[in-house]
């Protein structure tokens, strides 16, 4: 089961959020697993590559390259986790030109009824050098919340195109 408790250091925040997105675990895991094309469903990326290791395999690396206005231009991260009988994905971010120091993320997914699911991410974050903790994890939410949205917006559109095809 994903760990959506962890146990923070001192200099660590985090935060768990939570989904309701109006299509089966299945569309939505597929947008989910798919480590190598976050840009699916994440607005903020503008592309993605895998720079070591086996794409979807734990342990391998991408490059994310961020859209400008952010400040950051890339992110290195890793696969952690991509269980896909218990729907648990995670990652980290190991390096980059941005103030995500030791990123840590899980997602869990549960069916929610017939056509529904629930998304759980809990991310853990050491708290930025020039920020609060509490700073730090409303910039980290603001992000996370968005990605959310935009996966649920992205799995019910794939959703619905699956069911007028039936």
């Amino acid at each position: 089961m994903a760990d959506h408790n962890p146990v923070l250091q001192p200099n660590e925040c985090s935060s768990t959020l939570f989904q309701t997105i109006a299509a089966p675990a299945s569309v939505v895991w597929a947008l989910v697993s798919d480590f190598e094309n976050p840009q699916r469903y994440k607005p903020f990326v503008r592309s993605c590559r895998i720079i070591d290791g086996q794409a979807n395999q734990v342990g391998c690396l991408r490059r994310v390259d961020v859209a400008s206005g952010l400040p950051a231009s890339y992110s290195i991260e890793r696969l952690e986790i991509l269980d896909h009988d218990q729907r648990i994905f995670g990652f980290s971010i190991v390096s980059g030109d941005h103030r995500l120091s030791n990123y840590r993320s899980i997602m869990s997914l549960h069916p929610n009824g017939g056509d529904e699911t629930v998304v759980v991410e809990t991310y853990v974050i050491d708290a930025a050098e020039a920020n609060t903790k509490e700073e730090t994890c409303a910039f980290v939410d603001t992000i996370v919340k968005l990605n959310l949205r935009t996966l649920s917006r992205v799995a019910e559109d794939l959703a619905g195109k699956a069911q007028q095809q039936v």
